[in-house]
């Protein structure tokens, strides 16, 4: 059963069965997903920013502002009151990006590799939950089309595979993600990196970079050639063992050399007959 198959077959028990609580879903990059009543409320993963990282991102609030929100709510994660009742964001506003921030995780969860699912209570409850629940069908269905949608483009990019860097020349007017993406873009950050940095979601940021690729703005550096195996490195040399040293020599074996009979007169002196 594939990974994607086990999500949907965990998600479809739930939607029966009404459930409520926390569907933990192990892999790379895994994630958790928040459910009242069979309906998926909120979803959060490691491979996809959250909405505090989007809101963040955007300018609205900086990190002090935040910080401020934070303690005014008694620590609440998410304070949302406090977004509204100071001007920062208004209530539509935080719904779309707490729903941007659910399907993202989920499209994540989805791109990624899905070892198991496991229940759990729900516990403190999800950071930001969107105000309707949506029915895991529709969320996967969406993953999936995303998903599609990635491999038909002319340069395809998964969010956790490909690293790319700027070209080394491009001319015209760029957008703001563009920017974004080629002053972050160093060889070592994927879209879901990038899309961390740049504070967009991590399946706009991985279209966006398939679509420099195409373009010529970004580029892939190619991989080093592996050392073969069979071979040692450039610049190291095994040196040849010495000839094993000749065995120690053998004392000669001993050689049976005749007796001699003793003479008549020696027998006569002693007192021997002949």
């Amino acid at each position: 059963m594939s990974g994607y198959d086990l999500l949907a077959r965990a998600l479809a028990a739930c939607w029966r069965e009404r459930w409520t609580g926390v569907l933990r879903v192990s892999g790379s990059p895994g994630g958790i997903l928040h459910l009242q009543d069979g309906l998926v409320v909120a979803a959060e993963s490691p491979g996809a920013p959250g909405p505090e990282t989007l809101l963040l991102r955007s300018g609205r609030v900086d990190g002090e502002q935040w910080a401020a929100l934070v303690r005014e709510a008694g620590g609440a994660r998410w304070p949302a009151a406090g977004l509204i009742a100071h001007g920062y964001a208004g209530a539509a506003q935080l719904r779309v990006v707490c729903l941007l921030a659910l399907e993202d995780a989920v499209f994540a969860i989805v791109a990624g590799r899905v070892d198991g699912c496991e229940r759990a209570g729900a516990g403190a409850g999800p950071t930001a939950p969107v105000a309707v629940g949506e029915p895991p069908a529709r969320l996967l269905q969406d993953a999936a089309r995303k998903l599609a949608a990635l491999a038909a483009l002319p340069r395809p990019v998964h969010p956790d595979r490909e690293r790319p860097v700027p070209a080394p020349q491009h001319d015209g007017p760029l957008t703001p993600l563009q920017r974004a993406l080629l002053d972050h873009a160093d060889g070592r950050r994927t879209a879901r990196d990038l899309a961390f940095r740049a504070g967009r979601g991590v399946y706009t940021v991985t279209v966006e970079v398939a679509r420099m690729l195409g373009e010529g703005l970004l580029e892939c550096p190619a991989a080093p050639a592996p050392i073969p195996v069979h071979a040692p490195p450039e610049g190291i040399r095994h040196r040849t063992p010495p000839p094993p040293a000749p065995p120690p020599p053998q004392p000669p074996a001993p050689v049976d050399l005749p007796r001699r009979r003793p003479s008549g007169f020696f027998r006569l002196r002693n007192g021997t007959p002949k």
